[in-house]
């Protein structure tokens, strides 16, 4: 939704914004182009009138994977972008080439230079786009683009995740004609050009599954307010199948823990599967089931960096190329652990809330890009919590 300020000339707030390490990089990404950014709370204004910038250098995406997301929109306004290839969490070969693949069906030239990619077009037409995998970061970009070209464009094997959907409806209210929303299959009716809105958004169906877990694996009863019970199915389910209630209460979930977690099988999948998001945070989870459990991960094989510091903590763990296989184990011992990636610093965290003793996790960093104050918020529910350092 910030990249999709681009697309106008004018000011857009989004409201409901966490305070997040990735949203100030962003902001910087922004900036960089020319953009006034200012965040005031959990309120973010950004004014792209005075964009002339048309570069994203490598030393701000680098540090995070969807800065990508502003080539769409730089190329649809002004006809040329040059983004750097982008880094962020450590999760195996993640290719641009959906994204490029986007770019030049709906009329661009793209090419790869010094590491950058480098894409031009007089004008963008619309196109059908045709994903071999569906992919959050390509839809979007690809969804941005057809905005602002001329035409309509049809993106097939869309992703679906609640994310799309959101940054589709702004893309509706600020002019494009779009329908399809939540399907395989989304049309974009290209206009000349978009106006600036003000949208909320949507609650974090990821931090929302954390804190899930968190009361899941602690026995606990947590509530959690302002969260969407339709974004998080297949999490609840998986939940209920391990023995953990989730109840709706007056708008809010409440989750009551168990002291005796069955076992589950996952398979992570686009949604409305189950997401990669929260594959780290359940095999925290899992790791004190009784019995055997088997986590298949198929979005990102590699998805796996967390196992060996959780078995540092005791937990019974064994891999098989894309495939976990965790026995459950009746206690963990505290030990310093190295956090590798944003979910898995989370699961350490969880973890950490039920191991014997003391559990420090190192590179905490990590987790600020994703969650806003979770030590706090932890403490607050009663964890023997603190930060000591970044």
């Amino acid at each position: 939704m910030m990249a999709a300020a681009i697309l106008s000339p004018g000011r857009t707030r989004l409201s409901n914004v966490p305070l997040l390490k990735d949203v100030q990089t962003f902001s910087d990404v922004l900036r960089v182009l020319g953009a006034r950014v200012e965040q005031r709370g959990h309120t973010i204004d950004i004014d792209a009138s005075s964009i002339s910038h048309l570069e994203a250098p490598y030393e701000l995406v680098r540090t995070m994977r969807a800065s990508v997301y502003v080539l769409g929109p730089l190329l649809a306004r002004f006809g040329r972008a040059r983004v750097s290839l982008p880094g962020g969490c450590a999760l195996g070969p993640r290719p641009v080439n959906l994204h490029i693949k986007a770019m030049r069906a709906l009329g661009a030239r793209v090419d790869i230079r010094h590491g950058y990619i480098v894409a031009r077009s007089k004008k963008l037409h619309g196109a059908v786009i045709d994903f071999d995998l569906s992919s959050v970061g390509a839809t979007a970009n690809a969804m941005m683009a057809a905005a602002l070209a001329a035409g309509t464009s049809r993106i097939q094997n869309a992703a679906r995740e609640p994310e799309i959907v959101a940054l589709g409806k702004m893309l509706t209210a600020m002019g494009a004609g779009i329908t399809g929303l939540g399907t395989h299959t989304i049309e974009i009716q290209g206009v000349p050009e978009l106006k600036a809105v003000r949208r909320r958004v949507i609650p974090d169906r990821i931090e929302a599954g954390t804190f899930m877990v968190a009361a899941a694996m602690t026995a606990g009863k947590v509530a959690l307010t302002g969260v969407r019970h339709d974004h998080l199915s297949s999490v609840i389910g998986k939940l209920e199948e391990a023995g953990v209630r989730v109840d709706r209460e007056n708008g809010r979930l409440v989750v009551s823990g168990s002291a005796s977690l069955r076992p589950v099988d996952i398979i992570t999948s686009p949604y409305p599967g189950f997401p990669t998001d929260l594959q780290a945070q359940f095999m925290a989870l899992l790791g004190l089931a009784s019995g055997t459990s088997v986590i298949t991960e198929t979005i990102f094989p590699d998805r796996f960096t967390h196992v060996p510091e959780l078995r540092r903590l005791g937990m019974d763990i064994k891999l098989d190329a894309n495939v976990a296989v965790i026995t459950g184990v009746k206690g963990l011992s505290g030990a310093p652990v190295m956090a590798s990636d944003l979910r898995a610093s989370a699961a350490l965290v969880l973890a950490g809330l039920v191991a014997n003793e003391q559990t420090d996790v190192l590179r905490i960093y990590h987790i600020d890009r994703g969650y806003e104050r979770i030590e706090e918020k932890l403490r607050d529910l009663g964890a023997d919590i603190r930060r000591e350092r970044q």
